[in-house]
């Protein structure tokens, strides 16, 4: 007998995204509406806690601010390849965000006339990333925790790993989970769903997530038929710290940090003389790279070369002050005090531009026409072509409370008008699914006495991404890396899980989480083998131009047992046709 848990809503991740959506629901009419809060981590441990530099918004017009200007550095950031009506929309809505948090308790950093502060991030003409020194996430993950704390119709359901999405005729029926503290498989069943499961990048060795940054929502949409789009776009953050990839905000950037080679030359100069370190994250992590390769990075130990970041100059006061996180992070992991001397960074996995496919309402899609009833995605999860091919820094955080209001708004008035017509619905079909994939994780997985290690499978996966799909990408070494993963995906079908037990048994999850690792990574290599230009975060160096004419498109991947269907959709242009990026 599967056991179900019903709900009207299912949120799905309690990141910044997941939380605002419960929030949304909550405020506008409480007692109308219940909702499931389902995590796999506690909820307070979600990787939105990790976010450092700030969240962008238009706060002062009267200086010289504009949603146009906003929206217009979104869109160059994004290499014309972000849809510019649903950047328009985003640009407009986040000033109410920012002064919503503000009341509901967030320490925003300030100015000295007590306004909030701003600081420059790159790509932005503007310094309009509003910030809580470097622990924005944090402070945003508390605010909106605290606030969801105020309201009785939710319930949370702290670790349970969901494993498959429900679909039937086209509509969202729940999903399939694990509870991880006693290993027993259960069903959550709901008129509404909200997809907040975070991004991909743990495909990466190299990389600033936490270790459950592992594509669950965009993997298991993908075989519910859901298409993953434009998930050749991942974002590589310049100031990752070596050896271990962990994230140094951009936020040390935009306090007048300096990017110096091994001869202590300030390199941005030549590559964007204008903007230098705060230009776009693609521009300068391909800057790090082509000193590197050219002879002028450092090697370390660990076999990684590197480049400096000195903040010295900044003094002690604006550093503690202003970057207290980074100081203590640099002298943990690296032993350096950044009062003193330069951090030492390199190029870092960091942030998936692609995910499931969705409308501007952030409803998935199925196609370019047709919606999943019932089923939205918000945040990092989520490809509403905000971000285009290259996120602008702060435009992250600020994504994800955009589109938790705007999901959790949605499915309010959906569960609203669903809910006067429902009866006790039959969970036959809703079982039979259920009862098919409990016997895939528990018979196939855990009941394996002999097979692969996930572990090796994960290593060797991550290590190949990190050579073949990086900053700089060529044919023939995407070539290669599609068919390790075709090897790897064939070696997956008999791996095991060593440990049997079912109670906290994080190497069953491991495998099961791996699983999602494949997939996505999957759909990235084919994605960007296809992708014959260079364009954002994707860059290759035997097409090292954009090509507007063949390649101004969306991708869309679907899933079949061969492996990813590729189709394409145009970008919504309204304002600006592309030109040349210079910064």
């Amino acid at each position: 007998m599967v056991e179900i848990i019903d709900h009207d809503v299912l949120v799905l991740g309690t990141g910044i995204a997941g939380l605002r959506a419960a929030i949304e629901i909550m405020r506008r009419e409480e007692g109308k509406v219940n909702v499931g809060v389902v995590s796999k981590v506690a909820i307070m441990r979600s990787h939105s806690v990790g976010a450092e530099g700030g969240t962008a918004a238009v706060l002062y017009p009267e200086e010289g601010d504009s949603f146009e200007l906003h929206a217009w550095d979104t869109v160059k950031g994004s290499d014309f390849l972000a849809d510019q009506d649903v950047v328009f929309d985003f640009v407009r809505a986040m000033p109410r965000e920012i002064r919503l948090l503000e009341h509901w308790g967030l320490p925003w950093s300030r100015r000295p006339d007590g306004r909030i502060a701003q600081r420059p991030f790159g790509g932005h003409s503007f310094n309009r990333a509003t910030f809580a020194a470097d622990k924005t996430g944090f402070f945003e993950m508390r605010t909106l925790y605290d606030k969801l704390l105020e309201y009785d119709n939710w319930e949370r359901y702290d670790e349970y790993l969901a494993t498959s999405l429900i679909i039937e005729d086209g509509e969202f029926k729940g999903f399939t989970a694990i509870n991880q503290k006693t290993g027993d498989f259960v069903v959550f069943r709901g008129l509404a769903g909200i997809i907040a499961t975070g991004g991909t990048s743990q495909m990466y060795k190299f990389g600033t997530t936490a270790v459950g940054v592992t594509g669950d929502g965009v993997a298991m949409a993908y075989r519910a038929g859901i298409p993953a789009k434009d998930m050749e776009f991942l974002q590589f953050h310049p100031t990752g710290l070596i050896p271990s990839g962990i994230l140094l905000t951009e936020g040390a950037r935009g306090e007048g940090g300096h990017l110096k080679n091994k001869n202590g030359e300030r390199f941005m100069k030549k590559y964007a003389p204008e903007k230098m370190e705060l230009a776009p994250r693609d521009i300068v992590s391909r800057a790090m790279m082509r000193e590197i390769l050219e002879g002028r990075g450092v090697e370390h130990w660990s076999g990684l070369e590197y480049v400096y970041i000195d903040l010295t100059h900044l003094g002690e006061e604006r550093i503690k002050e202003r970057l207290p996180l980074i100081r203590e992070l640099v002298l943990k992991f690296q032993g350096i005090d950044i009062i003193s001397e330069p951090a030492l960074v390199r190029p870092t996995a960091h942030y998936t531009m692609g995910g499931i496919h969705t409308g501007s309402n952030y409803q998935a899609m199925f196609d370019d026409k047709t919606y999943v009833r019932g089923l939205w995605a918000a945040g990092e999860v989520a490809c509403a072509s905000l971000h285009g091919a290259n996120r602008l820094g702060t435009n992250s955080t600020a994504e994800c409370l955009y589109s938790g209001a705007l999901t959790g708004a949605q499915a309010f008035k959906y569960v609203l008008s669903k809910k006067e017509k429902r009866a006790n619905p039959s969970s036959t079909s809703i079982t039979t699914f259920a009862e098919k994939e409990q016997k895939r994780i528990f018979e196939e997985v855990l009941g394996r006495e002999r097979g692969e290690d996930p572990y090796e499978i994960k290593n060797e996966l991550r290590e190949m991404m990190d050579r073949k799909f990086y900053v700089f990408r060529t044919g023939e070494e995407m070539a290669e890396g599609l068919k390790k993963i075709k090897e790897l995906k064939e070696r997956y079908r008999k791996v095991r899980a060593s440990d049997r037990h079912k109670e906290f048994n994080y190497n069953w999850l491991h495998v099961i989480e791996l699983g999602f690792l494949l997939d996505v990574a999957e759909i990235l290599a084919t994605s960007a083998y296809a992708r014959k230009e260079s364009r954002g975060a994707h860059y290759r160096l035997d097409y090292p131009k954009r090509d507007d004419k063949n390649w101004l498109k969306h991708t869309l991947a679907y899933h079949t047992p061969e492996g990813p269907r590729l189709d394409y959709i145009p970008v919504r242009i309204i304002a600006w046709k592309p030109r040349e990026r210079k910064y």
